[in-house]
């Protein structure tokens, strides 16, 4: 494909630096997506440190290469026609966790449910909410990520950032401009390097009790058994999203492999071969049928790449 061979030297020069086997050109994202849906991207990378991923940032600067930055794909709906220039994804290689009393310094590529673990193990009690949550740090942070009455806001304290030239970015709680799904670090294009926690002295036995507890109401209530991005929707105002979805007959809505799960009207499902268009038609429909009976603009939750909109 000539998008993939005006990326090749690119390609070269990033795989020089994170080592052949972190570096492949023409990647099906659909391996790296929850809802396992997705065309290739031109180049794919793993950065395992600071430094190389300051390299990827500046060598895409340098070349004029779009970059997209990801973690576990967890909210990700990424086009059939794939994604042009670099994605970087802070994965397993960026995912170290230490702990120094009450004080939790996670990496951005630190899987959600690494960290609970690890708290969990040192005793440290205020991060079972989102152990569930399938992402990452990273993840958490850019979106205020909650759930049972927590929310990431709650619990870190700053931030390490990168910008888009390549420079550190220290933010602080109070500069974070946290929200529902919202933060400044997403608004400024910022990507985040490592979260600073501070959770609160606990019974190991409790903590663990908790954590199960939560797993048990998400297997119960959510389509955990079918690949999906989580809520599709944002939360409207003084309502929920699959309530509405609900209430307009829409349960079991499908376009193609798409369908509105019958379990949790909140989630759209893969149920087997849906296409990333199959998706984005099935939002659509949901969103103009709530419109329709109930006034209500329904706002996707989860990210769309590669539809020319991002």
């Amino acid at each position: 494909m000539e998008s993939i061979s005006l990326h090749a030297g690119l390609a070269s020069e990033i795989a020089a630096r994170l080592g052949e086997a972190n570096v492949r050109l023409d990647e099906p994202m659909s391996e790296h997506t929850t809802f396992r849906i997705g065309g290739s991207a031109d180049v794919y990378c793993e950065p395992g440190s600071v430094d190389e991923i300051r390299f990827v940032v500046n060598a895409c600067r340098q070349a004029g290469a779009p970059l997209h930055i990801m973690g576990r794909g967890s909210d990700l709906l990424i086009a059939d026609a794939g994604l042009r220039g670099v994605v970087l994804r802070l994965g397993p290689r960026f995912s170290t966790v230490k702990v120094d009393g009450c004080d939790v310094f996670a990496t951005s590529g630190a899987a959600n449910s690494h960290v609970g673990e690890v708290a969990a193990k040192h005793s440290l009690a205020g991060f079972e909410f989102a152990c569930g949550i399938p992402g990452t740090i990273g993840g958490a942070a850019i979106m205020n990520a909650g759930a049972y009455g927590g929310e990431f806001s709650q619990i870190c304290v700053d931030l390490i950032c990168l910008d888009a030239q390549g420079d550190f970015v220290g933010v602080p709680r109070e500069d974070a401009a946290w929200s529902y799904r919202h933060s400044m670090m997403d608004e400024e294009g910022l990507l985040i390097l490592q979260a600073h926690l501070v959770l609160e002295p606990g019974s190991e036995r409790d903590i663990r009790s908790r954590m199960l507890e939560l797993a048990f109401k998400r297997r119960e209530k959510q389509p955990l058994e079918m690949p999906s991005a989580g809520s599709t929707f944002k939360r409207p105002e003084g309502g929920y999203a699959s309530k509405l979805i609900d209430d307009a007959g829409l349960r079991g809505l499908s376009v193609g492999g798409a369908q509105v799960s019958r379990k949790h009207t909140g989630f759209i499902v893969n149920t087997g071969g849906a296409t990333a268009q199959d998706v984005r038609m099935l939002i659509d429909q949901v969103r103009q049928r709530v419109e329709e009976r109930f006034g209500v603009d329904l706002q996707p939750e989860v990210r769309m790449w590669g539809f020319g909109e991002e």
